[in-house]
């Protein structure tokens, strides 16, 4: 049966995440095919054979800086729904004209006009994800919590994995409950759904993004050639980016090069330095992994949906960041983009249907609390996803369900003003996206990053641990 929502769906892009969502929303039968348009500055139209054959409509058309207000207003009017998922086009102009004009409105990231615009003159504030989440606070707090529904950030991650931390939390306080290890203040809090009492109460410390990317492709890596399973350009401009993350308030040192905010709630710092060299110690499913610290939306607002205040005192926060293990092949295009001095090579590849094995290990590992360590998440493996949905890889189809899942609440909640991941019913969007993810996964784990250490030099590389807290994050860290 197809949704009420009877208003036009404009696609703004033609990658790999629309090319997931377009045949999905068909599958689901969210809307009719006529009701979506796909528009790209490339002729891609190969991309959507099937879904152009069934009434879909494909535009070629660009989006610059100059043109957004005549461009936007060609394609869209109150009510309708803009799904954004383009590269580098300022997310507070498009989402105020999508404010002032009563259409819905999705993204995936934040973004900005040329992010990597004369890098050296700008500080690492300058250049974080934190200050864009200011900059976007003050155009939205004007909006009084009003008009179409906006909600930002919500891919995979960031995005569906704010609803699985809210479902571990749940699924750690139930446990402990039925086995006499949590008291009364958990239960209380779990009761309520006060998810900021409930992982305070717990004693959770550490929230990782965790992910492993196993896929492997019968077309080996080139020289001088960058291969991933999602979007070049959005790794390469996170990459780049220094590394971000939710600080807790358990931290007692910060790490090197680090900086912290001056303005806003200040629940993150960064460190001086490309995620893309920024590694530390996690955990997936069955195996100890290291990650990449890529900055992302949901280390900002997991760490402050999850703060608990006293006054204007912050007492209690968990440290929040992504710990991001790509495929071998997107490994070694990242150290190779570094050794070229981060100059971008036009010679690309997204891997699909190449792709002969493996699977996209992706959740969130909640840490600190007494099961010591719990995994919620997809261990969606590639046969798995291109048997629920044709043309697909394990990655594409993890994040494209999830904005699939918010696209659908929008549908039905289509006026309920500016929202992040966080602000959104987990049941509700988990169970939109749950069969696309080849079920969710929620296991305990007796991972830390103190036991599964091995530093060969360990005292005689002037590294400091702390093995008294195995919490703290310069246990985590590789250096």
């Amino acid at each position: 049966m197809a949704s009420n929502f009877q208003n036009r769906v404009v696609v703004l892009g033609a990658g790999s995440v629309s090319q997931t969502l377009v045949p999905l929303m068909l599958q689901e039968k969210t809307v009719e095919p006529k009701q979506i348009t796909i528009v790209d500055m490339r002729d891609n139209r190969s991309r959507f054979q099937s879904s152009i054959a069934q009434g879909v409509t494909y535009v070629i058309d660009e989006l610059t800086r100059s043109n957004i207000k005549e461009f936007l207003a060609k394609y869209l009017s109150k009510g309708d729904f803009l799904v954004d998922l383009a590269w580098n086009i300022d997310a507070n102009e498009i989402m105020g004209w999508c404010h002032d004009n009563g259409v819905l409105y999705l993204n995936t990231s934040v973004e900005m006009w040329d992010p990597n615009s004369d890098p050296a003159s700008r500080s690492p504030q300058d250049k974080s994800l934190y200050a864009r989440h200011m900059k976007l606070r003050k155009l939205t707090d004007t909006w009084g919590g009003k008009g179409a529904t906006s909600i930002v950030e919500h891919g995979a991650n960031p995005g569906f994995v704010s609803s699985l931390v809210k479902k571990g939390l749940v699924d750690i306080a139930t446990k402990a409950l039925s086995e006499n290890k949590a008291g009364a203040e958990v239960k209380a809090a779990l009761d309520s759904e006060n998810y900021p009492a409930l992982a305070h109460a717990l004693g959770v410390k550490v929230i990782h993004i965790s992910e492993r990317d196993t896929q492997v492709s019968d077309k080996p890596k080139e020289f001088n050639e960058f291969v991933n399973t999602w979007s070049v350009e959005g790794f390469y401009e996170e990459g780049m980016a220094p590394a971000e993350m939710g600080w807790g308030t358990h931290e007692k040192k910060l790490p090197p090069k680090a900086y912290t905010h001056k303005e806003g709630p200040k629940n993150q710092i960064g460190m001086a330095q490309p995620g893309a060299v920024t590694w530390v110690r996690s955990w997936v499913p069955e195996m100890t992994i290291t990650g990449m610290v890529i900055r992302h939306g949901e280390a900002f607002t997991i760490s402050d949906y999850l703060t608990v205040w006293d006054g204007d005192k912050a007492v209690y926060r968990p440290t929040v960041h992504y710990a991001y293990c790509p495929t071998d092949a997107a490994i070694a295009s990242m150290r190779e983009l570094e050794h070229m001095n981060w100059k971008l090579t036009p010679n690309q590849r997204i891997m699909n249907d190449e792709i002969i094995k493996g699977e996209d290990r992706l959740g969130v590992l909640l840490m600190g609390h007494v099961y010591k360590s719990w995994w919620v998440g997809s261990l969606l493996s590639i046969d798995d996803a291109r048997r629920l949905l044709p043309g697909q890889s394990a990655t594409t189809l993890q994040v494209g369900s999830a904005v699939f899942a918010a696209v659908k609440w929008a549908m039905e909640n289509p006026d309920r003003g500016y929202l992040v991941p966080d602000d959104l019913p987990w049941r509700e969007i988990v169970a939109a996206a749950d069969k696309y993810w080849g079920g969710v996964v929620s296991v305990q784990s007796d991972f830390d990053p103190v036991s599964t250490r091995i530093d060969p030099f360990e005292g005689w590389n002037g590294i400091e641990y702390d093995d008294n807290d195995p919490w703290q994050f310069t246990n985590y860290l590789i250096r």
